[in-house]
């Protein structure tokens, strides 16, 4: 356990299609390392998890997004999949909350298609980041310099490619959350 990171709160927000391992790896790591992680999701109900090719578990939610804001967090994770980040990025509610830690100077950290979420928050503009190879257009019709690497960090902004990559994306999303606000991370 990392007593630097103990005591520290992380939202990860997602819905129903989220990418399994995105979500279970990276909570997984959080707390082994001290870090207390709420599910958090649009209706504040538990979200089945998409498991590479059909459907996977059912995950508990801990709040409902309408009963949480960013002070609440020191960070936000963002799991992709394919339907997850589509539906959340059409939620006003989901975009708020996320635009809401790039506004705090917050570690955010994005996975394979959720910077979806991040395109249509308009925070994306002039950051270096990765994604899926699908969303790479997307990023760089947003304004964001895409790059074909398993992680980039941008001034508390952590985002890589897909599941092969969470070793990675863990590693910075841990350093990023020990930082602390960065003021280089803004809306």
């Amino acid at each position: 356990m990392n007593q630097a990171l103990t005591g520290k709160r992380v939202a990860i927000l997602a819905t129903d299609g989220f990418e399994e391992s995105e979500l279970s790896v990276p909570r997984a790591a959080l707390q082994k390392n001290g870090v207390e992680v709420h599910v958090v999701t649009p209706e504040g109900k538990g979200i089945r998890a998409w498991a590479e090719t059909d459907w996977g578990e059912t995950y508990d939610a801990d709040a409902p997004l309408a009963d949480v804001n960013e002070s609440d967090y020191h960070a936000l994770v963002l799991p992709g999949g394919l339907f997850n980040p589509d539906a959340l990025r059409l939620n006003d509610d989901a975009l708020d909350f996320a635009k809401a830690f790039f506004q705090a100077g917050k570690p955010v950290a994005a996975i394979c298609h959720a910077p979806w979420i991040l395109i249509n928050a308009g925070v994306v503009e002039g950051r270096r980041m990765t994604s899926v190879a699908s969303v790479a257009q997307d990023l760089r019709n947003a304004g964001a310099n895409w790059v074909d690497e398993s992680v980039v960090v941008d001034s508390g902004l952590v985002t890589s490619r897909t599941p092969k990559d969470l070793d990675d994306f863990n590693a910075k999303l841990l350093e990023e959350l020990q930082e602390g606000r960065h003021s280089g991370q803004h809306a």
